[in-house]
């Protein structure tokens, strides 16, 4: 198999992102303006089609399209786009189908329902599928396979005002999204044991990883997370219950994505797990049972989506059952199947939709006599139905005619030669007796036109034509299967079997044999079947599933979530609800056992000389151990105290670093000492005001007292001298062992500066910086949001004798609880005019710090933090009302063109070709300025200084509680 690289593989790029961004484009749409959004839907996705057919003279000559962009060279990440035949047939299912649920969709949604919220979401999970279909990596795959599971658990919710469509969606999430992890895991003991995670290398390594002991282990996660996305045995439960969503979900979920997503899986790695017993009784097994079950529950189901997602769960069963015969021809029947599925099943639920739409109803027993009110959309209906029966001349009939054949030739065990045979024909018996079900109660008998909520008519016409094409399609390939689609077939399947198709044949007429034979005894056995259960039904008796009509897995679920809620609110009781100090001491504890598990062997000091004893840094530690312990003495006295005397440790950690050359971060502990000391301060003022110790106390409370303050004691002392012993043995390693000279050798050539802490930060380990801003983004968030509702209780405020003799105006300010705690500080303690001087100060020391970052001691995050600092003493000597006015900051809005720099800044070097993140520099020769020196960097370090204001500025402000606008607007920033 060829590989082909260069510019005719770059509109994969435009398959994967162009329904993502179409997505955000729609979401932005207003809500009325449901045409436009449905036209951006449809185009995008008949573009990506197009794109895609295009493609297919290559796929048809066995060429691999490939497009690749590194990431991290040096760890093998990348995103790494595949094209070859498979994932070219699955690509045309999901965009071709695709078109027509929104044709569809524009029709069935009704005015009330917000129609581009609809589409952004439908867009998001066709770009997710396409990403899981063109996945060249195991872990991109692993990614786009938990997006699907996210946008259908969205889409299945979209009327999340009824219950129903809630506990669906949330059972989809849990079920699938608990096997998508199982799956990463899979992918990763997969990798591993080939030791890369690229496609094309697992591929071709399948005798190795069949071979390797951790082989069992990769097959069982994998197979969760096929079984559970497919709805295979013991996982189908959750799909008829996802029957909630609009019926243009479940008709794009059930022909094209979603649960053949599954399905998907266990055909691309065929070549790599198949072949093994393993596989076999698993995968076979599971195929078989949900086969034979599914069909059989599907007879008894009144609605007409939920037999219709219970026939998905038997055909999918049936593709699975292929799949796990490790015969390299049922493979090529399984992707035919396939195909065929996806274009009857697809216009079976739109068939359904329009009888629901026009009639107000889904219920079988209340719908009769539709093809006289009907007709155009029951003929239409009946010959997809005959196409899921397996009826000769359509597609339906040539796939199960393959399967029969499969399991009829099958050499196994003498058991399974006659039971597999017998079972396929008994599956054949139930599909035909439900699709007879479908088409003969609802369409024929006496007029259901007074029984139904609305009167039935015909849809409209283009509402219909999805439907139209699609049945027009199983036609075609079922009369002309090999000029219709045969070269499709070939391509596709050629991949799946490993390169080497075996000789089948698509014609239509095969003589009398015995898979033909088969065919026929379903074809009779399931009009038998038919007629039984109508005729208990004109009894009256109710039609209920005899053996298996109890057992329902919702209720094993739903058991399962209450016993998972009840673990969690008795650990929420008894663990959360202990307080903060025990919470605190817990993670302590649990940290130095970890520690001390990991280096209980001994902590490897190095043989670095050591600097000779100097008197000074010595009075310096004294004093920095002497306030710590002071700070934690006066904290049960007098928190102010305790506050300064930590400041005054924190300041010994300072000079610290000046001591031993590190002035980056002397300068970022300094400015992180006042920010957090100007945020205790904040803090400090919420909380209960110590009252004085009266009565006489139990000598048991006082014994406890004396065992809680000796425990912590003990705590302390383990943790720090724990973490002393640590930095003793970094200080004294070895320096040409550490990844020091790597930095300090590369910094300038590579990346452009003489600051090696900030080179470090904004190049080498910019991704690492990255997750940092969004951490802190996700903090002030949250600060916000917890605080934004809680306001202390009212008060009756009280001028002091100093306070009264202040001008009456001011006094006015100090008694109004607004303006209160704003202004008192800087009225009492420092001139409001002399700390707004501080403002212009700080904001040229930090443009300063900015400026500078990358050849000297700065960088955006100290410039944030000295910003900051300059703000919030605006808002505590002057209160909101006045830094409102006057500054105009938006802490909201900061946080948000911060994370959008840096990521701009990362996904610039990427699209150029670059690896993520990548810093270039450019020497510019201006007119007046002359030579100067520009660094991609830059942009980067400016996202992380407007991260660090505005994310600084909203836990402070939060905490103040001094914020006008969230008093007046909840969602203000």
């Amino acid at each position: 198999m060829r590989r082909h690289y260069g510019a005719a593989a770059m509109p994969l790029l435009v398959l994967l992102s162009l329904p993502f961004l179409a997505s955000l484009v729609a979401a932005t749409v207003p809500t009325r303006a449901r045409n436009w959004s449905a036209l951006l839907a449809g185009l995008t996705a008949l573009a990506c089609a197009v794109v895609t057919t295009l493609h297919f003279p290559a796929i048809a000559r066995g060429e691999v399209l490939r497009q690749r962009f590194e990431w991290v060279p040096s760890l093998g990440l990348a995103l790494e786009l595949r094209l070859d035949g498979f994932a070219w047939m699955f690509c045309m299912l999901v965009l071709g189908i695709g078109t027509l649920v929104v044709l569809y969709a524009r029709y069935y949604l009704s005015a009330e329902d917000p129609a581009p919220r609809f589409f952004a979401f439908f867009l998001a999970f066709m770009g997710a599928m396409v990403g899981v279909v063109l996945a060249g990596n195991l872990l991109q795959l692993a990614f786009f396979w938990e997006l699907t599971s996210l946008f259908s658990f969205l889409l299945i919710g979209y009327w999340h005002h009824r219950k129903d469509a809630q506990r669906g969606a949330r059972m989809a999430l849990t079920v699938t999204g608990a096997g998508g992890l199982c799956l990463l895991a899979g992918l990763l003991v997969l990798g591993h044991i080939v030791g890369t995670y690229d496609l094309d290398t697992v591929l071709a390594s399948g005798a190795r990883v069949r071979a390797h002991a951790l082989y069992p282990v990769a097959l069982g996660l994998i197979l969760l997370g096929a079984f559970t996305k497919s709805a295979q045995f013991p996982f189908h439960f959750w799909l008829p219950h996802a029957m909630a969503a609009p019926t243009p979900v479940s008709a794009y979920l059930h022909s094209a994505t979603m649960v053949k997503a599954g399905v998907f899986l266990l055909a691309r790695l065929w070549p790599v797990l198949s072949g093994t017993e393993s596989w076999f009784w698993l995968v076979g097994g599971a195929g078989l049972v949900t086969l034979l079950l599914c069909g059989y529950l599907a007879l008894f189901q009144n609605d007409l989506k939920g037999l219709l997602a219970y026939s998905t769960l038997s055909h999918l069963g049936l593709i699975t059952l292929l799949l796990g015969l490790n015969s390299p021809l049922a493979a090529v029947a399984a992707v035919f199947h396939i195909m065929n599925h996806a274009t009857f099943k697809a216009s079976l639920f739109m068939a359904a939709g329009i009888i629901d739409h026009e009639s107000g109803t889904r219920d079988i027993r209340r719908l009769s006599g539709l093809f006289r009110l009907m007709p155009i959309t029951a003929t239409l209906a009946m010959v997809a139905s005959a196409a899921m029966a397996g009826v000769p001349l359509l597609n339906g009939f040539l796939s199960k005619e393959m399967f029969f054949a499969e399991t009829v030739f099958l050499q196994a065990s003498p058991l399974v030669e006659w039971g597999l045979p017998v079972a396929a024909a008994l599956a054949g018996v139930f599909s035909v007796a439900y699709s007879l079900r479908f088409t003969v109660n609802v369409f024929f008998g006496p007029s259901c036109a007074g029984e139904v909520p609305r009167v039935p008519h015909e849809p409209p016409r283009w509402m219909r034509v999805p439907v139209d094409l699609l049945v027009l399609v199983c036609i075609v390939v079922g009369v002309i299967p090999e000029a219709s689609v045969g070269r499709f077939l070939e391509a596709a399947s050629r991949p799946v079997v490993g390169g080497t198709l075996p000789a089948y044949s698509l014609a239509v007429w095969h003589g009398f044999n015995l898979p033909l034979l088969m065919s026929l005894v379903a074809l009779a056995g399931g009009a038998l079947l038919y007629l039984l259960l109508r005729r208990q039904q004109g009894r009256g008796r109710a039609l209920t599933a005899p053996l298996v009509g109890r057992a329902d897995g919702k209720r094993l679920f739903e058991w399962g979530l209450a016993r998972l809620a009840r673990a969690g609110r008795w650990t929420r009781l008894n663990l959360l609800g202990a307080g903060l100090q025990l919470q605190l001491l817990a993670l302590v504890l649990v940290t130095l056992a970890f520690a001390w598990s990991a280096l209980r062997g001994g902590v490897g000091t190095g043989d670095r000389p050591l600097l000779p004893f100097a008197p000074a840094f010595a009075v310096l530690w004294c004093i920095g151990g002497a306030s710590a312990v002071g700070a934690a003495w006066q904290a049960k006295y007098h928190r102010l105290a305790a506050l300064m005397l930590a400041g005054v440790s924190g300041m010994a950690s300072c000079i610290t670093f000046i001591w031993f050359s590190a002035p980056d971060l002397a300068l970022t502990q300094l400015t992180v000492e006042v920010v957090t000391t100007v945020l205790l301060l904040l803090g400090l003022r919420w909380l209960p005001a110590r009252e004085p110790v009266r009565g006489v106390f139990n000598p048991r409370t006082l014994r406890r007292a004396r065992v809680r303050r000796l425990r912590d004691l003990a705590v302390a002392v383990a943790a720090g001298s724990g973490m002393a012993v640590l930095a003793y043995a970094v200080a004294t390693r070895n320096f040409a062992q550490s990844l020091s000279p790597f930095f300090l050798e590369r910094s300038l050539p590579e990346g452009g500066g003489r600051n090696v802490v900030n080179v470090m930060l904004v190049d080498f380990r910019g991704f690492d910086t990255f997750g940092e801003g969004v951490v802190l983004a996700l903090v002030a968030l949250t600060v916000y949001a917890l605080l934004r509702r809680f306001r202390p209780a009212p008060e009756t405020l009280t001028l002091t004798p100093q306070q009264q003799a202040l001008p009456p105006d001011l006094q006015t300010d100090l008694l109004n609880p607004r303006h209160a705690r704003d202004t008192a500080v800087g009225y009492l303690m420092v001139p409001a005019v002399l700390v707004r001087l501080l403002l212009p100060v700080t904001g040229v020391l930090a443009v300063y710090f900015f400026l500078r970052g990358h050849n000297e001691p700065g960088g955006g995050f100290v410039a944030g933090l000295v910003m900051s600092l300059g703000v919030v003493l605006q808002y505590i000597v002057s209160g909101t009302e006045w830094v409102e006015a006057h500054l105009h900051i938006r802490p909201r809005r900061l946080i948000a063109v911060g994370l959008l720099l840096v990521l701009g800044t990362g996904a610039g070097s990427f699209v150029a070709g670059y690896p993520l993140l990548t810093s270039h520099t450019w020497h510019l020769d201006l007119p007046v300025l002359g030579e100067l020196h520009l660094a991609s960097a830059l942009f980067f370090d400016l996202g992380v200084f407007s991260l660090v204001v505005g994310s600084t500025l909203f836990i402070l402000v939060a905490l103040a509680h001094q914020s006008v606008r969230a008093h007046r607007r909840p969602e203000g920033e």
